[in-house]
């Protein structure tokens, strides 16, 4: 499958900062194969977690490290047990627990042993994330951990979100969705005109529904305008999906808008919502998509569909690099 100009960017970028990648789910055959061609390609120094039989599959290139027997153990789960002490967690269950693979790897991360995480091939977004939140934990004391996919619609990126995590967040949640994902875009070079989707443009239908969107569209402005004014960033709404990304259409619903038209970050209401619509793009339009990709976390994790591909999994590996320089 040839890769959008989007992709082959990121993976550029990867290539000339190298960094080290964890991807817990060895036994799982399709990140072996990402492992090899992230290895192959020099997009990383990817570390891939699983026993004998995994280290047999690995390529040259790929580090194989088993949780179970690896030297760090006894340390990782000493460290883990400081983080959880307050928890109820006995040094014990700290060390049965850290041979779990995702454990183990964000245990990599969090000690500096390695410098990103994807992870969800083989597990649920709640498996990936719970240890996530538990160990690397949230950049901001109080802040919200989000995702989103990155979309490659006839080459043309956008962003989704959330899309794979806050099942209905309120208005203030929403809010820093969306502001989460337009630093996001801002970081890949993406365009931050962000566009606050409902079902009605402006006005042009009344219910909670929208009234919540409405409500997250003014405190994002809010938030930008008082923390974030020098960014550039652009949002608007509320919108209906082709009044935020088609110019005629935005042109007659919100006459005026900067962003109506022209949004490349798609903020939706609800995860149904956000579910829905990228895998509707990704499986009857053809995109790319990558992710969930996290965002709030001090130190990058992600996850992946478990439908994903190992070429999605090289993609992901390699935003994954570039969220951490």
């Amino acid at each position: 499958m040839s890769r959008s100009a989007f992709i082959s960017n990121v993976i550029e970028k990867a290539k000339a900062n190298p960094r080290t990648i964890v991807l817990p789910e060895g036994a799982d055959e399709r990140v072996i194969e990402a492992a090899n061609a992230i290895a192959a390609e020099a997009i990383a120094r990817v570390i891939v977690l699983g026993d004998e039989a995994v280290a047999e599959r690995a390529g040259s290139g790929v580090t194989v490290i088993n949780p179970e027997t690896d030297e760090k153990l006894e340390e990782y789960a000493a460290a883990f047990y400081e983080l959880r002490k307050s928890k109820g967690i006995t040094l014990e269950q700290a060390k049965e627990t850290l041979k779990q693979v995702n454990y183990f790897g964000m245990m990599m991360v969090q000690c500096g042993d390695a410098d990103g995480l994807v992870s969800g091939a083989a597990h649920s977004t709640a498996d990936t994330v719970r240890p996530a939140l538990q160990i690397i934990r949230g950049a901001k004391k109080g802040g919200m951990v989000s995702s989103l996919f990155f979309m490659v619609c006839n080459d043309v990126p956008y962003i989704f979100s959330d899309s794979g995590l806050i099942e209905n967040p309120d208005a203030d949640q929403l809010a820093q969705i969306a502001v989460q994902s337009a630093q996001t875009a801002k970081q890949f070079g993406l365009p931050t005109k962000v566009a606050m989707l409902s079902y009605s443009t402006k006005g042009s239908a009344s219910s909670p529904l929208v009234d919540k969107v409405v409500a997250a569209t003014a405190k994002a402005k809010q938030l930008i305008d008082a923390e974030y004014a020098d960014q550039g960033f652009e949002l608007d709404g509320e919108f209906q999906l082709d009044a935020a990304i088609v110019p005629s259409v935005g042109k007659s619903k919100a006459p005026g808008s900067a962003v109506a038209g022209q949004a490349r970050v798609l903020i939706f209401p609800d995860l149904n919502a956000g579910n829905i619509g990228y895998k509707l793009v990704q499986r009857l339009g053809g995109a790319e998509a990558y992710g969930p990709v996290l965002q709030g976390l001090k130190k990058p994790v992600n996850d992946l569909s478990r439908g994903c591909s190992a070429e999605d999994i090289v993609g992901v590996a390699a935003i994954t690099v570039v969220q951490s320089l």
